[in-house]
């Protein structure tokens, strides 16, 4: 059963994604709060909670076949303050710097023959982009010198469930390793390697580019769940506002969305769909604003930092129209997590491990597209070159037997 290792592992997504034919070897986390929900979820046997500047290799086991690290986007993401992941050696490395401590601990493993097969960074698309492209060249280029080549894909749950959340994953393997073709592609695939990665790639160095992989997940699946099938009647944890704070919400409105209410009241079904609260000009000042959009996706789930930046639905059918805050178990949803996953009782503390999580059918989906036949290829060319040498000593052995019975004759 292959074997991983799940730094900044948060709520334990990866592992649900990764699933049980998987074995996670060891999992760290150092906020308490998401430590927790990791261990009623998945048990205490493998979680540490604690800075990853203070683990070490013996805290690993044997070497694993993966190392996933999905380290902060704070400092990355468009919403962030494009501090990005600073110098390696740097005494103020931002949150998202904890990178160079993921990569520190790689090269100690590497030190004694422990480096895993793979390695897989998760992210969000604003490393490809922020600072002109340089942090996703050093993040790279520190692969480079672990000794690894690289590639990456940007998949975006949509294709999975109901909310728009791109991410980039970048997967490396040694430069040794032999790969199946099916898993290569010669160029580019539109919907996995989108403009802003080939734009970032290009930056690459010569030897980085050179090395670079562009993986091939084949075609991508078709979204079968709608946000109409993930938002309740009869929610539990959150209660619809009242008709007064939803005439007050809708009073907030542009004329372009009360337009877009107007419509779906005349379509006669129910329509679901998202309601944010935005700061818009208006008339030369900036007026709070009440945003509806009908697309059938939620927006990006993140970690609220307070009231306005709460998620929130709008349901209409006919005349009537609720709206109410998203629930924490419509955020599990739409994250692809089981019913049975356990969440904090707190709306805030929910969404904080909701919000920074990766979801869950991504993971699966690479898992069964990428992972699972790249470790095997992996393995398989490790063999294949394992045995070379012992044929070639027989081979060596069986003509100095024929070169000797000669010499007799």
């Amino acid at each position: 059963m292959p074997s991983y290792l799940e730094f900044f592992a948060g709520g334990g997504m990866v592992r649900a994604g990764l699933g049980g034919r998987w074995k996670c070897q060891f999992a760290n986390d150092f906020d308490p709060l998401k430590v927790k929900v990791y261990a009623d979820n998945w048990g205490e046997a493998e979680i540490l909670e604690d800075d990853i500047h203070n683990v070490g290799p013996e805290s690993l086991g044997r070497r694993a076949d993966l190392a996933w690290a999905s380290f902060p986007c704070q400092d990355l993401s468009t919403a962030g303050n494009g501090l990005g992941i600073g110098q390696a050696a740097g005494s103020n490395r931002t949150r998202s710097g904890t990178f160079w401590a993921f990569i520190d601990l790689m090269k100690r493993l590497k030190a004694n023959g422990r480096l895993p097969r793979i390695v897989v960074l998760e992210n969000v698309v604003g490393l490809l982009t922020i600072n002109g492209g340089e942090e996703f060249k050093t993040v790279i280029l520190s692969l480079d010198k672990l000794g690894m080549r690289a590639g990456a894909v940007v998949v975006d749950a949509r294709h999975f469930v109901p909310q728009s959340r791109p991410r980039v994953f970048i997967i490396a393997i040694a430069k040794t390793s032999t790969l199946a073709d099916e898993l290569i592609r010669d160029r580019p695939h539109p919907i996995w390697h989108p403009a802003t990665l080939v734009k970032a790639v290009d930056k690459l160095s010569p030897q980085c580019r050179e090395q670079w992989i562009w993986f091939n997940l084949g075609a991508a699946p078709e979204l079968k769940k709608t946000l109409n099938k993930i938002v309740k009647s009869k929610p539990v944890g959150v209660e619809w506002h009242t008709p007064a704070e939803t005439k007050r919400l809708v009073s907030m409105m542009s004329d372009a969305h009360k337009q877009k209410l107007a419509e779906a009241k005349r379509s006669g079904k129910r329509m679901v769909g998202t309601l944010s609260l935005r700061m818009r000009p208006s008339h030369g000042k900036t007026v709070q604003r009440t945003e509806i959009c009908f697309r059938g996706l939620a927006g990006c789930l993140r970690t609220p930092r307070g009231g306005g930046s709460r998620p929130r639905i709008i349901v209409v059918k006919g005349g009537s129209v609720r709206t109410r805050l998203l629930a924490a178990s419509e955020a599990a949803a739409l994250m692809g997590l089981k019913a049975s996953y356990q969440l904090p009782n707190v709306y805030e503390y929910a969404f904080r491990v909701v919000g920074d999580g990766v979801a869950v059918p991504v993971v699966s989906f690479i898992r069964g597209k990428l992972l699972t036949p790249l470790l095997r290829s992996i393995k398989k060319s490790r063999g294949a070159d394992a045995s070379r040498p012992r044929r070639a000593a027989r081979g060596r052995a069986e003509k100095s037997r024929r070169g000797q019975l000669e010499l007799r004759v």
